[in-house]
């Protein structure tokens, strides 16, 4: 009788230390869950944080920042002339050279219209779209000037707008 006792309370303390170890196993993945979660939000809001600057440095790179020839450094500025310029010339040097994003398109702000820009009918017009890619992964946006020279009774003066640009591009 009495080694029936000294089984049932070893097989007890057994059960118990099982039941304690799946407890802090569970515990700690649910732990590990809520902090991952957290994790995951962080990286998103990252994600993001990189597209808005991303918008601001595609805005002030060389190719599209109003630069010194509207008297002095602006930033968060396109020069519509050059942006024209460059849509012209985008199968050639500049095919790749954005790397993955898929489509870059300026918006002006302050009409209502929806005319898309080209050569024809530039500058009578809202919006200039750089790549007629088909537009698949992610984009973001920003505000910015959009400037560009424009001349009055032989005086030249920046003719300047606000406008929106969105940045669309490929998920890795």
């Amino acid at each position: 009788m009495k080694n029936n006792k000294g089984q049932l309370k070893i097989q007890q303390m057994a059960f118990m230390l099982m039941a304690i170890t799946i407890f802090f196993v569970l515990a700690g993945m649910f732990a590990l869950t809520i902090k991952y979660s957290d994790v995951k939000k962080n990286a998103e809001m990252l994600r993001m944080e990189d597209s808005m600057h991303l918008v601001s440095k595609i805005a002030n790179s060389p190719e599209f920042s109003c630069g010194r020839g509207f008297g002095s450094d602006r930033t968060n500025c396109i020069d519509s002339d050059k942006v024209m310029a460059l849509k012209g010339n985008l199968s050639g040097k500049y095919k790749n050279f954005w790397g993955n994003i898929s489509n870059i398109e300026i918006r002006k702000i302050s009409s209502g219209s929806n005319k898309l820009c080209n050569m024809t009918n530039y500058p009578d017009c809202d919006i200039i779209r750089l790549f007629d890619k088909e537009v698949q992964g992610a984009d973001t946006s920003n505000f910015v000037s959009l400037c560009r020279k424009e001349v009055y009774e032989s005086e030249s003066y920046d003719q300047c707008d606000v406008a929106k640009v969105m940045i669309s591009y490929n998920l890795l």
